[in-house]
């Protein structure tokens, strides 16, 4: 698909982004940023949100809750494939400083599907803003540990901050991970992104950057 970048291209500027860091006392994410043209994200349908799976994963740890009824969260609590379980109790007597506070936890969240609608009326003002609704999920482990394996790998691409902007950021994984991984991920975003605007040639300019770093253009 893509016609302006290639991996090569994506591996350049990656390898002078790291060599351009400085170091630091944290594990810096290795990002990308996407500027668009002549595209009116005032209509919907312009608008963009995507999930990318990332094909060498986000090279962290990824933060999953689940919440589960007395039989599945009795299972999982057996298994260490999740990081958190909360149960039905918890969410009933759930208010929203502790939503909050569990917001924070987690970077994604699992529910068994007769929990959604109690969820979306207690924790749905928290959540929902934030992106973090939980994503319906079969009531048994092996269906669980499919999904929260998944998730592990994958990112959210939007260009809604409040209001959609002519710009997205992703992160393509750590500064621990090898340049070509790095690359293999950063296409995977970039086609992602191409598939849900008109054309390539709505792309003003890209970049990649650390976290603290300064940005290296790709186009």
């Amino acid at each position: 698909m893509a016609e302006l970048v290639s991996k090569e291209k994506f591996k350049a500027a990656i390898q002078e982004a790291l060599d351009k860091r400085k170091p630091r006392k944290f594990l810096e994410s290795v990002e990308m940023a996407i500027n668009f043209k002549n595209i009116d994200f005032k209509k919907p349908e312009n608008r963009i949100e995507v999930q990318v799976t990332l094909p060498k994963g986000r090279g962290k740890h990824v933060r999953i809750g689940v919440f589960a009824d007395k039989a599945l969260a009795a299972e999982l609590k057996k298994t260490d494939i999740v990081d958190g379980i909360i149960t039905k109790e918890e969410i009933e007597n759930m208010d929203k400083k502790a939503a909050k506070k569990l917001a924070e936890q987690y970077d994604y969240f699992l529910a068994e599907p007769t929990l959604m609608v109690l969820i979306a009326k207690k924790l749905g003002q928290v959540l929902g803003p934030r992106k973090k609704m939980p994503q319906p999920v079969p009531p048994n482990v092996k269906a669980v540990e499919a999904r929260a394996k998944a998730l592990r790998n994958t990112i959210i691409v939007s260009n809604k901050k409040g209001k959609y902007l002519p710009v997205v950021h992703a992160p393509i994984g750590t500064v621990e991970m090898p340049v070509d991984d790095l690359a293999e991920n950063a296409m995977a975003v970039y086609n992602a992104v191409v598939s849900k605007i008109p054309s390539e040639q709505n792309i003003r300019s890209l970049y990649v950057k650390t976290t603290m770093g300064p940005a290296v253009k790709v186009i």
